[in-house]
Parts: C-alpha cells; structure tokens; sequence
C-alpha cells in the first residue's frame, strides 16, 4: 500500500492524506482520523526518505564521541543514557548517528555533520569546565543539548544534569552524622565539570563542620575499577586512613570494595563507603537490599529527558534555553557504618 493507493480508497489527494498524517493543523479532525483510521486498517507504512525530503531534515540525532587518552567515553553509564535516549528517539521518528573520532578531529566532524545536514542535533556528553564545543555549536547553529554542564561558559545553553554538588554534599553531611571525620574522596577526572562539582559539594560538607580536607584523602582519576581499587589501597596505606570515602562511580566502587578485601576489612565495620549509583540497567547495586549506600540518579531517565528536550528544540528552533536539574536520592545500603571505635 503506498500514498496513491491509500488516497485513492479515500477519495482524497495525496497531498491532504499526507498532511493528515504528519498532523498538520489545517486538515479538519474528522479527516485526520479518518485518514488514520484507514492507514491502519490497510497497514499504510509511510516512506521515511520522503516524510524526511519534506519537511527538510535527516530526522537523526548525532553523538561525537572523542577517542581520548584521559577519559574512556564508551562505558555502561554510556550504554544507559543511550538506551535511555534511544527509547524516544524511535518513539518520535528520529535515527540515531554515533560518531567514533579522534579527540584532536572533533570541531571538523561538527562541522561536517552541519555541512552535511547530517545530523539535526547533537547531544554533547562529558562537558568539560569550559568546554569549546558549546560556543562551536551555538556558532554553527546546531541545536545541541549537554548531558551534564560546563561551569565556565556563561551563554545559555540546554542541558540535563543531575546536581551533583547536593548530592555530594549530602553523602558528606550523612558520614559526618555516623561520627566519622576522616572523610576521603576517588573523583573522577576533575577537569570535567561533574566531578569539579561533585568534590565541592564534599568539601563544602566538610568544612561547615569544621573539617579541613586532607589532600592525601584526595583523589581523581579515570571512573574506572582498578582505579578505584588503587586509589584505596593507597589510602589504606597512610599511618593514619580514613574511615569512610565517598566514591564517583559505582564501577570504581566495586574496586574500592575489593582493596578492602584484600586488607582484610569490611565495609561498614572498618571503612564506610558511599558512592554516586547511575541506576545502572545491567550493572545493579545489589538487589531488594543495596550493596552501597547512595547517592541515586537513573542515567537513563537523563538520556530520555536530553532526548524529548533536543528534539521539543530541534522542533521549536526559536525556542528559549532550556534545563533539567536533577536531584540525586540518598539509598541507604550495607557499606556505612558508625566510625569504628580506636
């Protein structure tokens, strides 16, 4: 069944059968629901290249995603916000373009997928502090929406992110009322913007309650098992450990757990231990009862919320700015305890 056949049986014009298709305001109700009505009934599969040829886009949301030295961008927090995005994408008719490039080659790909049209938006992931792809974009006129935010760039701009001072300064302010004092922190990479907001919400914790930061309970790195795991056990090593650390990834959580086991110490009883839990849809934080205690966000919901906001964007290009905080919940688990007795 094509457009003819369909308009044929209706004993209408191809041209109004398809404007009642794509919803269009001037085609009175009763015609567009019996133009439905009869496109399901005769299973009518519009043709996507010609629904895309008329309204002049490519009907597909682009994701860059640099190759870097530093950060490994390709992980299961990733793979959620995608699933999560992806839901809606299909749900509303768009294709979804993932671009694998060199960190160095990123501004030419933005511009190419522009030149090109492409793409007809673009979700930027991992902002960094000051991070140049926003005024690239804005310059380029592509709409854009950041999963996360960029401290440092005061144009408006869309983004979804979740509030990650809160919901470190609240993990903070929870230990502080189990006793403990020797607060640590394994952060992820601090030139990215969550995780510069993510230690100042801890240190802000701390030091309302009188606490200075000891820079050896201070680490950064890679969100990454093996470093959550070494960043602990060299925190274990100091004459003087901490007695609860506050942790940026699930992931890095689970290595944190296993140094712990290799010292012969048990969460809760020995250290307590929180970490910031995406909701992950294949990597759960334990079952009816939490592994960790948490600060609790779906990375998901994040990917469905950027999604519906670029494409409302994409739709209504003269649209203000807009942007969705998120806030964290605290889950409490079995990793936190009352600060051991000495």
């Amino acid at each position: 069944m094509n457009l003819k056949q369909l308009s044929e049986i209706l004993g209408l014009s191809q041209t109004t059968v398809s404007r009642a298709l794509n919803g269009y305001p001037e085609v009175a109700e009763r015609t567009r629901l019996r133009v439905q009505h009869a496109a399901q009934k005769h299973n009518y599969q519009p043709n996507i290249g010609a629904q895309r040829l008329a309204r002049g886009r490519s009907m597909t949301i682009g994701h860059v995603i640099p190759l870097s030295t530093q950060h490994e961008m390709v992980n299961p927090v990733f793979a959620d916000f995608i699933a999560g995005a992806g839901e809606r994408y299909s749900a509303c008719g768009y294709d979804m373009k993932l671009t694998i490039v060199d960190d160095q080659n990123e501004e030419d790909i933005y511009r190419d997928l522009k030149s090109r049209g492409s793409v007809d938006g673009i979700i930027v992931h991992g902002p960094l502090m000051n991070d140049p792809r926003i005024p690239l974009l804005q310059e380029l006129d592509l709409p854009f929406v950041v999963h996360g935010r960029a401290s440092d760039i005061e144009t408006p701009y869309c983004w979804v992110d979740v509030n990650n001072a809160s919901a470190f300064q609240r993990a903070g302010e929870f230990l502080l009322s189990l006793g403990h004092r020797r607060i640590g922190l394994i952060n992820g990479l601090e030139h990215m913007d969550f995780a510069h907001r993510r230690r100042a919400g801890l240190v802000a914790a701390l030091e309302a309650a009188g606490i200075t930061p000891n820079p050896d309970y201070l680490h950064a790195g890679e969100m990454t098992e093996i470093n959550g795991h070494n960043a602990m056990k060299a925190m274990l090593a100091l004459d003087t450990p901490p007695t609860a650390v506050v942790v940026a990834s699930f992931i890095a959580a689970l290595g944190v757990r296993r140094a712990l086991d290799e010292a012969g110490l048990r969460m809760a009883r020995d250290v307590s231990v929180i970490t910031f839990d995406d909701d992950l849809s294949y990597l759960r934080n334990g079952d009816s009862i939490p592994i960790f205690t948490a600060t609790r966000s779906s990375v998901r919901q994040a990917g469905r919320l950027s999604a519906d906001l670029l494409i409302s964007h994409i739709e209504n290009p003269t649209a203000a700015p807009e942007h969705k905080l998120l806030e964290a919940d605290l889950i409490i688990g079995s990793s936190t305890g009352p600060v051991p007795q000495e």
